[in-house]
């Protein structure tokens, strides 16, 4: 579809929504909902249509914005978050006809077995998603793509700590966007508190677990679900047959990616004691193929996001209580950097390196004598969002993957679970709760309605369900709605019943055959 663009200016003031138009906001989406419209296919694939083209015009200009917020190299924005959003809405013109489909069951009552069930997707009205700084295109849009696919109205609160960004899509969303049905709120701490006052049908929140309450205590007020994307210490362990070279590099994508902004992020290794020097040359290499003799001086690498965020990370290095740098360390506060850092000798119970999600580009080294040690200290920790095994040997993958918990594991890589959309994305426990990413995501802001079409006529057959009862209507009822014991045991036994039944035709051949 032919559009008309738009010249989009990344400016640094990002303006805050004034908090007496919040309120009239969330009316305009909920009066709109309420006329059908965002139900409407056609509806749905055109607005579908419209945020594609939005991004896909102003693609330059969103990696300009990125660059300004946090140095994101190019082509990170292109894979990190412009590429998402867009196979996102691709998807979802392609698949939605199929999605919204009313889906029949078999009925598993008898008094139900002439008649049609049926799960209806029904959109569950007007929804708030709250995204996040470290992806600012990728963590508000894609949720916003499965809003507008499921047939929703919205509220989309940007991040203001990416403000460059926020303010890019704030221009362009009214000229793109349907803004009766879908608007944007800026601001901070006070404006998030005030929206989330407001009553809504669903809240999507990306973002720190402490943040995260604070969304699901306001959502408890209205009995609002809520969907939670988080984080946590995500592990990285390695075992002593893995090549060192490829769990270099692939340590150093998952890690050093985005500057180790990434919730998904390796948060800390875990390899075996003999493995730790080699390892630590191996990465030397793979940094110097990455960013060349002096990261700072490489375009591919970015920046930490805030002189905040900085403050926090280098406090990190100097304040730990064990291991020793053995790659980086070096920064720059004037400039936000942080060299690629790696900190071996690192012991699981220090509680600065050990003690809260990194999210930054930091590497703590754990030494471990056997795999047992490595899953026990991976298993202190709540579950993160991410794990990653580096093994050759399949029982190793399942010994580790078997007895802990996590939101999703990728084997002998890292990332590349969150990258593909087929597969759920989400944490559990305290890494969040609810998954989303393409099919995932129209089903959770959908609602599965169910429908059960009854027949007015053969109303002879349902007179045993009304009063006055009698021994022999329980009976009837208890067979209607009731599996019967001996089908229970039929199914327990079905394949010894198999078994026996074809030993039983074996003798009868041979009994026959004998005879003639």
């Amino acid at each position: 579809m032919a559009t008309v663009r738009f010249k989009a200016d990344v400016s640094d003031t990002l303006e805050y929504t004034p908090l007496d138009t919040i309120e009239d906001s969330v009316s305009v989406v909920r009066g709109f909902f309420t006329t059908g419209k965002p139900r409407d296919m056609y509806w749905r694939k055109f607005q579908l249509n419209r945020l594609y083209c939005m991004v896909k015009d102003h693609e330059e200009s969103f990696y300009e914005a990125l660059a300004r917020d946090m140095g994101k190299p190019r082509t990170e924005a292109m894979m990190g978050d412009i590429s998402p959003i867009l196979e996102e809405c691709l998807f979802f013109m392609d698949n939605i006809d199929r999605l919204v489909k009313d889906e029949k069951v078999v009925a598993r009552s008898t008094a139900n077995r002439a008649d049609t069930c049926v799960v209806r997707k029904d959109p569950l009205g007007v929804v708030c998603i709250l995204g996040c700084w470290n992806y600012p295109v990728q963590l508000a849009l894609v949720p916003l793509a499965g809003a507008i696919a499921a047939g929703n109205s919205v509220i989309l609160k940007l991040s203001e700590v990416a403000r460059h960004t926020a303010n890019l899509i704030t221009q362009l969303f009214p000229k793109y966007m349907d803004t009766s049905c879908y608007r944007i709120v800026n601001g901070g701490v006070e404006e998030t508190t005030h929206l989330l006052t407001f009553p809504f049908d669903h809240i999507f929140y990306t973002g720190s677990g402490t943040v995260g309450k604070i969304v699901m205590e306001a959502a408890a007020k209205h009995l609002t679900p809520v969907t939670l994307e988080l984080g946590g210490k995500s592990p990285a362990v390695v075992t002593a047959d893995a090549n060192m070279q490829t769990v270099a590099n692939r340590i150093a994508f998952g890690k050093f990616f985005n500057t180790g902004q990434t919730c998904i992020a390796v948060d800390y290794l875990l390899l075996p004691r003999t493995h730790v020097d080699p390892f630590v040359q191996a990465l030397r290499k793979t940094l110097k193929n990455f960013f060349g003799p002096d990261p700072r001086a490489s375009k591919d690498y970015g920046r930490i996001v805030t002189t905040r965020h900085f403050d926090r990370l280098v406090k990190l290095i100097d304040e730990r209580h064990t291991g020793s740098v053995a790659i980086g360390g070096e920064h720059d506060r004037e400039d936000r950097y942080i060299a690629p850092t790696v900190i071996t000798d690192v012991k699981y119970n220090d509680p600065v390196l050990m003690g809260e999600e990194i999210f930054g580009p930091i590497l703590p080294v754990i030494a471990y004598d056997n795999l047992e040690d490595a899953i026990a200290m991976i298993k202190r920790n709540p579950p993160p969002l991410s794990m990653y095994v580096f093994a050759n040997k399949k029982k190793d993958q399942r010994k580790v993957i078997d007895v802990t918990a996590s939101g999703g594991v990728c084997v002998n890589d890292t990332l590349m679970h969150f990258a593909e959309f087929a597969l759920p994305f989400g944490g559990v426990g305290s890494s969040g709760m609810g998954k989303y990413h393409g099919e995932t995501t129209f089903n959770i802001f959908t609602h599965e309605r169910a429908v059960l079409y009854k027949k007015q006529r053969l109303e002879f057959l349902m007179r045993s369900r009304y009063p006055p009862y009698t021994p022999k209507t329980h009976a009837l009822l208890r067979t209607m709605l009731m599996s019967s014991p001996f089908r229970v045991t039929l199914i327990r036994y079905k394949k010894e019943l198999k078994h026996g039944f074809l030993l039983f035709l074996l003798f009868v051949f041979l009994y026959i055959r004998k005879r003639l």
